[in-house]
């Protein structure tokens, strides 16, 4: 029972944060599901010549399977943001075990990939609707590319909120005099 209130969402985060977590963590696995074919071989629309090019079958391969895991890993880390495993380190990190995690190492790296996914967006948004690759697919092998890639274009805006809220959440609050006091809601 215990493993399962881990995954729950800690007090004082409200729905809409939650809610922005879950939504962030799914973001790329429309992309990711779309892209693995590719790792075995299907040309997703794309010239046969772009396998060769790509090295598919090959190292190419491997840099889609692991740009896919690691896609997914970082989306779904979103959700340390809402949950008390984003608080407090595990119990398997030798001399941390069990201290809170500062606000900091969560905050900075979380801003840091919302500014990286944010340029990543931009440069998606410009190549499917300004510049867009010759090479790449064309008819409906684009709109169901671009439908699958879309929803990247949200997790950084996500991200941002609910790192937002979890730095106003966790931060100490101030008392008049500037005195540090930990309110209730900053576990």
């Amino acid at each position: 029972m215990q493993r399962i209130s881990s995954l729950r969402t800690v007090p004082g985060v409200p729905r809409w944060a939650r809610n922005a977590a879950c939504l962030a963590a799914l973001t790329t696995l429309p992309s990711s599901l779309w892209r693995l074919p590719m790792a075995w071989g299907w040309t997703m629309g794309f010239a046969p010549s772009i396998r060769k090019e790509l090295h598919i079958p090959g190292w190419g391969s491997a840099y889609i399977v692991s740009l896919t895991v690691l896609s997914e890993i970082f989306a779904f880390l979103t959700l340390g943001l809402v949950q008390s495993w984003g608080e407090v380190w595990p119990r398997w990190v030798p001399r941390l075990r069990g201290r809170p995690i500062p606000v900091p190492a969560a905050v900075i790296p979380a801003l840091v990939g919302a500014a990286m996914v944010m340029i990543y967006s931009a440069g998606l948004l410009h190549n499917m609707f300004i510049n867009p690759d010759p090479a790449s697919p064309h008819g409906l092998a684009v709109v169901i590319l671009d439908l699958c890639y879309a929803p990247i274009i949200l997790w950084g805006p996500l991200l941002v909120a609910v790192t937002v809220h979890y730095h106003r959440r966790r931060r100490p609050s101030r008392t008049p005099l500037g005195v540090k006091s930990f309110a209730s809601t900053n576990v």
